[in-house]
Parts: structure tokens; sequence; C-alpha cells
């Protein structure tokens, strides 16, 4: 009997995830209240004032989902799956947010920056 192989991406093997540098991005909860960010997705460019780091709480303006400033809650990066870098916007994963009752997640990161 022939078995059939299924490809994962190396991203949703728990090793792989844990050995992750993680230095190509930020965590939001070590960053200060009130900082604004530039986050560019694949699709869009996003706006993002940290209103409570410690607990995800942003605003976020951009896309077609946040045409204005928007409270939201960012529940970190994640490609996809159910793994998700609490917290964390990094490039090349997708941002998972919460808002106006619903998920949100983004296409890949690709640049994330301080906005001075």
């Amino acid at each position: 009997m022939k078995q059939e192989q299924i490809s994962v991406p190396a991203s949703a093997i728990l090793s792989k995830w844990c050995e992750e540098p993680w230095t190509n991005g930020m965590q939001i909860d070590l960053r200060e209240d009130m900082e604004k960010l530039a986050v560019r997705t694949r699709n869009t460019l996003y706006e993002i004032t940290i209103i409570e780091g410690r607990t995800g709480g942003i605003l976020i303006r951009g896309g077609r989902f946040f045409p204005e400033l928007t409270p939201a809650r960012l529940t970190g990066a994640t490609m996809g799956g159910s793994f998700c870098k609490m917290r964390g916007i990094y490039v090349g994963f997708r941002m998972e947010l919460f808002a106006h009752g619903q998920r949100f997640v983004t296409t890949p990161v690709e640049s994330v920056g301080i906005v001075l």
C-alpha cells in the first residue's frame, strides 16, 4: 500500500517555531504606550498606535477593514495556524487582530518600523 505524503511548512512545526530567532520585528508589549508604528504587509500599509502594549490594545488604520482609526487588540504574529507569538509583529508572519467583534489575519508582514 502506497502512503500519501503531506507537505507541511517548516513554520508549522513546533520545534522550528521555538528555534525562530525573533529578530525581524518587535513585541508591542515591550514598546512604549502611544508609540506609533508603520506596518507594511503584502497588500496594505497599516498605521498602528500602541494604546496598551501589555494587553495588545491598539488603534489601527489601513486597508479595507480599517479605513479609520479603529480600536483593536493585536493578538500576535502567526502563520495563519494555531501557533501565535503573542503581541508580536514579525516580517514573514501575519498579524492576527481582534476588532469589531471578529478575528482578522493580514497578509504577511513585509516591514515594521517606528514612526518618529
